[in-house]
């Protein structure tokens, strides 16, 4: 049984992937796939490069967060020798150990960014215009929960995966007027299966799963991270002094991060 990790780079150019693929494979040498849409030549070509499998998918670029739980159902149920999942962005990520190499409580673990949804405009937005108001004031002072980073045992991952599918169709985004007239995507959705995520955790739909918090657990979920250390060796530590597993969203701080990046691909030898 194996460990396989599962992103979205659909529409994505190759330099915006590197950081995360280099970073990855210097701790991790299990299966990697991608979804990718067909015209992503270069960037299959650069997955080849670095042993990823990659899915050709139809799916648009800006449906692809709410979408790829629908197709990450249908790869993993024909799939029986896949043990853990961890199911990722790959933009905004890089990683600094390997993702599995933890000992997570449960069988489903979720990363909470230690901030209320009703402190964030963008996630109070997704909340309202999918889940409604009602339950928004009933969810609101919890904190958001990162659909970006989830990683567990397959069997978890299926019912977890199933649920935000129904979710998503229960409660799709209520796109604004003028989308909804000329037919067109609303991109401010994208991102609102953070809602369908909070909406499972907090009323305990889902079993046996670990949420941790953004300070003292494994994994950094920057954008409301208000400590930001570094130790002498351009590791992001946490609240307890201890590395980071990985660093998400890590652009949302570009004037801090931005040399800290640059250091890491220098020592990884990445030219773009």
């Amino acid at each position: 049984m194996s460990n396989i990790v599962i992103a979205p780079a659909i529409g994505m150019p190759p330099q915006e992937v590197i950081l995360f693929l280099s970073s990855l494979r210097k701790y991790y040498n299990d299966e990697i796939l991608f979804f990718v849409n067909k015209t992503d030549v270069e960037l299959k070509k650069t997955l080849k490069k670095f042993n990823c499998d990659y899915k050709e998918v139809t799916t648009h670029k800006h449906d692809i967060i709410i979408k790829r739980y629908t197709l990450v159902l249908d790869f993993l149920n024909n799939r029986k020798d896949i043990k853990n999942i961890f199911f990722c962005d790959s933009r905004d990520i890089y990683f600094q150990s390997n993702p599995f190499d933890f000992s997570y409580e449960g069988s489903l673990n979720f990363f909470s960014e230690d901030t209320p949804i009703q402190n964030c405009n963008i996630n109070s937005n997704w909340m309202q215009k999918t889940l409604g108001p009602q339950i928004f004031e009933k969810l609101k002072k919890n904190s958001i929960i990162c659909c970006g980073t989830v990683i567990g045992k397959k069997d978890a991952f299926l019912e977890y995966a199933k649920q935000m599918n129904s979710m998503s169709k229960k409660y799709p985004y209520k796109k604004r007027l003028k989308f909804l007239l000329t037919f067109r995507r609303d991109k401010e959705g994208r991102g609102c299966d953070q809602s369908y995520a909070a909406y499972l955790i907090y009323n305990n739909i889902l079993k046996d799963f670990k949420t941790y918090g953004n300070k003292v657990g494994p994994f950094a979920t920057v954008y409301h991270l208000d400590k930001i250390n570094f130790n002498k060796d351009n590791v992001l530590l946490n609240e307890n002094a201890k590395p980071y597993i990985l660093v998400h969203q890590y652009d949302k701080k570009w004037n801090i991060f931005k040399d800290k990046v640059e250091l890491l691909k220098k020592k990884m030898n990445i030219k773009i």
